[in-house]
């Protein structure tokens, strides 16, 4: 059962594009049905996780935004954060899923339990994964494999139970 999940921003929340103003101002577009599953996923009891190669003030406000916890900016080796995350949180390696779309997630996708690439990912993660979603990042890619998991977990009445009491 997977009990924490790794996101990637650029190219997996967000749809990679980088988008500054003439002051220099950087913006992302980030998913709302994303929002939703990741908050869902934690008001569950699951953890999340973002790992990301660049920081970004906007990535901070999203994390804080969700509640995710776990927060690594600016991080060149993926596999190392993912070593040291995984074994403070008690964790083995099946219980981790992950998402990433490029080469500098490679390492970090080929040691989880369960990864996970957007339609748009390098062919050389696409091959890797044991999972090539029909979204696009930011376009729904983590929701979709939160959705996945959910149901791979047996979760769904838990999921929806979150937004829907009847």
């Amino acid at each position: 059962m997977i009990k924490l999940i790794i996101l990637d921003v650029d190219g997996c929340l967000s749809d990679g594009g980088l988008i500054y103003s003439a002051q220099g101002i950087e913006s992302k577009e980030f998913n709302v049905k994303d929002g939703l599953g990741i908050a869902t996923w934690i008001k569950m009891g699951n953890q999340v996780a973002i790992i990301t190669g660049r920081k970004s003030e906007i990535v901070k406000n999203r994390a804080n935004e969700l509640g995710i916890q776990h927060l690594f900016q600016g991080i060149k080796n993926k596999e190392q954060v993912l070593n040291e995350l995984v074994d403070s949180l008690g964790l083995q390696f099946y219980e981790v899923g992950a998402i990433g779309d490029d080469l500098n997630d490679y390492h970090m996708l080929k040691k989880v339990g369960r990864s996970f690439t957007p339609k748009d990912g390098v062919e050389e993660i696409r091959a890797l994964v044991d999972t090539t979603l029909q979204n696009s990042g930011g376009k729904g890619a983590v929701r979709e494999m939160i959705d996945i998991l959910v149901n791979e977990n047996d979760q769904k009445e838990s999921f929806l139970s979150v937004w829907i009491k009847e």
